[in-house]
């Protein structure tokens, strides 16, 4: 099959590699249709992570349709339009028990490879991965909208395990992909003011359009006072941070009030400075967002119902070959890309 792979860092060559096989009962083997580029393939395409160690065939936002199914494998069948989960995970072990599977012990992501494993992915014509981790394609959703299943369940988590209340005042800092995705997700379920902020004035701009009341930069120095006037002068009750670097961490807190709660979904700095005695004397809860725990029905069911829109958040369709074309422009910050969507085999 034909593969986009990473022989050396911020170097893809599309190329031919051995077609995935099935080995375990409980695995089946998917015709990729669509993959879009993760945020952390990008961080990863120049070895900063150390998650995408060479060679590898990276890729984990995918959907597909089955093409083989392992002997043990009920509930699917040959034909059907499929999405799946980024994550591999045990199902036995103590946080997989307690419904927290993205913390599973045994945790495996597709397209990653670091000291602890090496898991091909799916920028790829074929794909293995075990049917547990599969999810069936409603009517009406179009494979390169399903690609996108993977971050919108990162949303979705985040938003889950957020404690928020009606008509509470919530910002979500870094409008990228998953901030304007997160914008879209809170709009369909709070009542309350949204503000989002950033740095960039298009990405400013793009976050009104999915719901968000107002966009502010938070380079202004007049920015605590606009925060006060927007939320009963009191400062924000929720805040998500989607970039995962030291100033919008301290942004979102800063803009938070006493005894609200600020939801860490970003990680491209492994470490941060944080400003604990801001944190503590105003008894902030910080709260990190890993991955998906169980969202992705509900993320399908609200593309599929049309509450959120993923179409418009993708900025280009273009053919597997031309990975490096795209990776080396989303590294660049070129073209203002928020999603790239890739097209394994051409119809």
């Amino acid at each position: 099959m034909k593969a986009l792979l990473m022989e050396t860092y911020k170097q893809v060559i599309y190329t031919e590699v051995p077609d995935p096989v099935i080995t375990g009962p409980h695995e089946v083997l998917v015709r990729v249709k669509a993959v879009s580029i993760c945020g952390s393939d990008v961080h990863g395409f120049d070895g900063s992570t150390g998650r995408r160690k060479p060679p590898i065939i990276m890729g984990h936002e995918a959907a597909g349709e089955l093409v083989a199914l392992g002997a043990g494998v009920t509930g699917f069948q040959v034909g059907e339009g499929i999405t799946f989960d980024s994550t591999i995970y045990c199902g036995h072990c103590f946080y997989c028990r307690n419904g927290q599977v993205n913390l599973c012990e045994h945790r495996v992501v597709l397209g990653v490879s670091c000291d602890e494993y090496r898991r091909q992915g799916a920028f790829a014509e074929y794909v293995v991965v075990p049917d547990h981790i599969c999810y069936r394609l409603p009517l009406g959703l179009s494979y390169h909208e399903a690609a996108l299943t993977e971050p919108v369940g990162v949303a979705a988590h985040a938003l889950r395990i957020t404690p928020v209340g009606l008509n509470e005042t919530v910002a979500v800092v870094g409008t990228g992909l998953i901030g304007l995705l997160l914008i879209q997700i809170l709009r369909t379920t709070t009542a309350g003011k949204l503000i989002a902020l950033d740095t960039d004035p298009a990405r400013r701009k793009t976050a009104l359009s999915p719901g968000a009341d107002v966009a502010l930069d938070p380079g202004d120095p007049d920015l605590e006072t606009q925060i006060r006037n927007l939320s009963f002068g009191r400062g924000v009750d929720r805040a998500f941070e989607a970039v995962g670097a030291t100033a919008p961490i301290k942004t979102a807190i800063a803009i938070t009030r006493k005894g609200g709660s600020v939801t860490l979904i970003g990680n491209v700095s492994p470490s941060i400075e944080l400003p604990l005695q801001s944190v503590v004397s105003r008894q902030i809860s910080l709260l990190g967002s890993c991955a998906i725990a169980g969202e992705y029905p509900i993320a399908l069911d609200l593309m599929a119902r049309k509450r959120i829109d993923v179409g418009s958040l993708i900025s280009k369709q273009a053919p597997l070959r031309e990975g490096q074309i795209w990776l080396d422009k989303l590294y660049n910050r070129e073209d203002n890309l928020l999603k790239v969507v890739l097209i394994p085999r051409e119809e």
